[in-house]
């Protein structure tokens, strides 16, 4: 094939996962490197668990992380329909020619008897492999049975298809990631192909699927390298060119188990909708299992592209280090211009009146506010105080330092002096200067008189910038919180 083509091909069963974003995005970089094209195709022949939302959600989830496609279910292309359900009319045509070679018959065993040789072959102590009990019936025996009103299933011959093609039992390919793979394809027993509903079976829609969008490499994980083997017969007995097949390690928790809800978010939609940047999760997904040539972790998506080399990708597991994750995305946070993170913050600001600020008092409150975020969400518990006429007083706030004596003198004290003050941040920082100092010559530690003015405005003792707080609030609000907690 001369043209690289690559593909991902999800089933919308779920909102998309992180561990598919990642073969999203190796398949997506492999053909910008190689001048290629990246397809998307839709496998949704599982009714019962499709959804349209989900499959909203995989289109959605693609283009936010900036793995646009070049042909598509919604973009179209040269080899469409891209969505397997619409396909459906094309795969017996394959069947049959597969059946006329020889290399599928069809099966009448009904699943009370395939269960029955799967018992069997469970009390011998033995891995069930079909019977192949009808790989040789005469047309007679077929008659029969279709007029006791059986509806045939179709089973790839595997024998027949290895015998032709290979030497021996033996079947090996050149995985781009992990090198050469073997399989002794005795092991597999005839699988469906064409179930007897006439559906296709994966292992097989997958192949006329891939053969005729003329996909060139299949870059996916390693839990399809038992599917692969039987794949590549297929293409043989079709006389179809293999594409070259490259398999992923998984994506493993920080405990080694496999990733799941209970570790955190693991779809793309939740880690945009806690806060994470796109810019920042493709580039640590990227970073699951390869690394770039010059040691330097923040890359965007297009120098990522220009240095990827897919045989260097680790064959091993990786492991989702969320601790980085966040920190990576706390560093994106910080390399964005604040227009865009004012507008990015917003969602995450519903809750307040947004109102109540001007802009320049919303880009000074992101300002003072932005250094610790790791997630954007963070913003919604940093900044209540920065809205309402009051403020809520944290139990332990209210007992460990308002209601001492030292942090009344120092409101009342604040009161009297603050009502004639200019509530600018140059003329707030000059003030509270010797404010402090009048009462450090009173033996009051300045972090103790600047306690109890937080505590009395923002019912905290930590958060923003204090003199950027009170200028934000402006002088109203902060003489009432602070009258609220003289006693």
């Amino acid at each position: 094939m001369s043209e690289v083509r690559v593909r991902i091909a999800p089933s919308p069963s779920g909102n998309l996962h992180v561990g598919t974003a990642r073969t999203a995005l190796f398949n997506y970089l492999f053909a910008k490197k190689n001048n290629g094209k990246f397809v998307l195709r839709i496998e949704d022949t599982d009714a019962e668990r499709t959804s349209q939302a989900y499959i909203d959600n995989i289109f959605d989830s693609l283009k936010a992380l900036g793995l646009n496609w070049d042909e598509g279910p919604d973009v179209g292309g040269e080899y469409g329909p891209y969505t397997q359900s619409e396909r459906f009319d094309i795969y017996p045509k394959y069947a049959q020619i597969l059946l006329d070679k020889g290399f599928a018959y069809e099966c009448f065993c009904t699943p009370e008897e395939l269960e029955q040789e799967k018992e069997a072959a469970t009390a011998n102590k033995q891995a069930y492999v079909y019977s192949k009990k009808c790989e040789n019936l005469t047309d007679e025996e077929k008659a029969q049975l279709r007029a006791e009103g059986r509806k045939p299933a179709i089973r790839f011959n595997i024998a027949k298809a290895q015998k032709a093609f290979h030497p021996t039992s033996e079947l090996s390919f050149d995985d781009l990631v992990k090198g050469e793979l073997k399989q002794n394809t005795d092991l597999f027993g005839d699988f469906v192909i064409m179930k007897s509903n006439g559906a296709p079976t994966y292992n097989f829609a997958v192949v006329i699927d891939d053969m005729l969008m003329k996909i060139s490499h299949i870059i996916r994980g390693e839990d399809h390298i038992s599917n692969t083997f039987k794949q590549i017969l297929i293409y043989e007995a079709l006389g179809a060119e293999v594409p070259k097949f490259g398999h992923l390690g998984m994506i493993l928790a920080p405990d080694r188990s496999k990733l799941s809800k209970r570790h955190g978010a693991t779809a793309v939609s939740e880690f945009v909708e806690k806060g994470y940047l796109t810019d920042a999760l493709i580039n640590f997904v990227a970073l699951l299992g390869w690394s770039p040539s010059d040691g330097e972790e923040i890359k965007p998506v297009d120098a990522i592209a220009q240095d990827f080399r897919i045989g260097e990708i680790s064959s091993s597991n990786s492991i989702f280090e969320y601790d980085k994750l966040n920190w990576m995305n706390s560093h994106y946070i910080k390399m964005l211009d604040i227009e865009t993170l004012k507008e990015k913050l917003k969602p995450f600001l519903a809750k307040y009146d947004l109102s109540e600020l001007n802009d320049a008092q919303y880009t000074r409150m992101v300002e003072v506010t932005r250094e610790p975020l790791v997630i954007l969400s963070d913003i919604t518990d940093a900044v209540p105080y920065f809205f309402g006429e009051t403020v809520e007083i944290e139990p332990e706030v209210q007992t460990e330092v308002l209601d001492t004596e030292v942090s009344q003198d120092v409101l009342k004290a604040f009161a009297a002096q603050a009502k004639d003050w200019e509530f600018e941040e140059e003329n707030l920082h000059e003030k509270l200067e010797v404010f402090r100092g009048e009462f450090k010559e009173k033996g009051i530690k300045p972090k103790q008189t600047m306690w109890a003015i937080r505590a009395a405005v923002t019912g905290r003792t930590r958060g923003a910038d204090m003199t950027a707080t009170l200028a934000i609030l402006g002088k109203d609000k902060v003489l009432k919180r602070v009258e609220n907690a003289i006693k």
